[in-house]
């Protein structure tokens, strides 16, 4: 069914947003009035959730530190004995802006007797589908604050493991900035106010700042030109890595990449072995759960291999061996997963190999940052040691005439 996002006011006067999956605008409508709501713009929404938009750049996301907290308070106050709706409800209250507006719809879903799962499905950019799966798990089992538990530590622990690597990389990317910001200065402020003093001078400069001098020009010159260049060639890479073939093209390069390639590798078999492994383990079937996690791993070429593996493991539920052909998972992984199998304890041994391979994954990331950061500072060292050149070239010479 089409999705249509929607203005609309509560009985209270208060303004309520998000989004409803109907088979019409008008129907949308009609089950909007029917929760109670006076909507005042309902305009369908599935065409403008695809792909790339500009607007997504510039766009505030809700922080997973907001996701963990309602997760964690719903399991207390279920396991505490809080019927649902009223822990919605009171949970309503510790929270604000676009989110509130979302428990709000939530809640008033579950009111009218609908599952939270189907509610929380209406909003795929704030709840992934293992959420939605999980907490549907936990319904149909009756465990759903014990799901809620467990995904309150998924997401922490994901949101750990997503911190190392961001700290890991903020040396080298500090560097990067520093050598283009050192540059731009040169270029548009330094250069331009000592250059009529060098060419006063000598009708001959040496040939590193006869260089900076001509870049200098040329950046100065067009600065507006490069600019807008920038700016269309950064949105059209963008829309181009969101299309399906810059984003498999994307994929099939990193893979090419020694070291880039080993840590996609083992980033995917830490998504696919965590994430399959808290499925099985909270009750939904193999066939679901492989539909799942198939589609959670970030790179496409990795997916592709996946997806054709998964075909032969609900034909002969035999997970280790398939594992094994998609040439993703080492081998001391599929023998793990292979043990798990033969001894009826596959999720546990799935969750293993995943917190296994979560530490490797920060192990590679400081290998790489460890190659990255002298790379850059030598990169940095030409660059800072031409410009010290090209600028004290001319004023020793000019130091030499006039015998100083």
């Amino acid at each position: 069914m089409p999705l249509f996002s929607y203005d609309s006011f509560n009985k209270q006067g208060k303004k309520i947003t998000g989004t409803i999956d109907a088979a019409s605008k008008q129907n949308a409508i009609d089950v909007l009035r029917g929760q109670g709501l006076m909507p005042t713009k309902v305009i369908e929404a599935t065409a403008t959730k695809k792909g790339f938009q500009l607007k997504n750049i510039f766009q505030k996301k809700i922080d997973i530190r907001t996701k963990v907290l309602f997760t964690k308070q719903l399991g207390v106050l279920l396991k505490s004995g809080v019927p649902l709706l009223q822990a919605l409800e009171l949970l309503i209250e510790q929270f604000e802006g676009e989110f509130k507006n979302i428990l709000i719809n939530v809640k008033d879903g579950v009111k009218a007797g609908e599952s939270i799962a189907d509610e929380i499905s209406k909003y795929p950019k704030v709840f992934p589908n293992i959420y939605i799966q999980l907490v549907k798990a936990g319904e149909a089992t009756g465990k759903l604050e014990i799901i809620l538990n467990r995904l309150t530590t998924y997401l922490e622990k994901n949101e750990e493991t997503r911190k190392k690597i961001q700290k890991a990389l903020a040396y080298p990317i500090l560097l990067t900035s520093f050598a283009v910001l050192v540059v731009i200065f040169v270029l548009t402020i330094l250069v331009p106010k000592i250059k009529d003093m060098f060419t006063q001078f000598s009708k001959e400069l040496p040939g590193p700042t006869e260089a900076l001098i001509t870049i200098s020009d040329f950046v100065t010159g067009n600065i507006i030109y490069i600019s807008i260049a920038i700016i269309f060639l950064v949105i059209g890479f963008l829309y181009w890595r969101s299309t399906p073939k810059g984003k498999l093209k994307i994929d099939e390069t990193i893979l090419k990449l020694p070291l880039i390639s080993y840590f996609s590798k083992t980033k995917a078999v830490v998504q696919f072995s965590k994430t399959l492994g808290m499925l099985i383990e909270s009750g939904v079937n193999l066939s679901e759960a492989l539909d799942i996690v198939c589609k959670i791993v970030d790179n496409t070429v990795l997916t592709q291999r996946l997806t054709e593996a998964k075909e032969n493991i609900i034909k002969e539920g035999k997970i280790a061996k398939y594992l094994k052909k998609t040439e993703m998972f080492p081998a001391i992984a599929s023998y793990m997963i292979s043990t798990g199998e033969e001894s009826g304890k596959l999720a546990e041994m799935l969750l293993t190999v995943g917190e296994d391979y979560d530490t490797e994954l920060i192990e590679i990331t400081d290998r790489i940052t460890g190659a990255i950061a002298p790379v850059m500072t030598i990169v940095m060292a030409v660059i800072i040691l031409f410009i010290i050149l090209a600028i004290f070239l001319p004023i020793m010479e000019m130091a030499n005439i006039s015998g100083i």
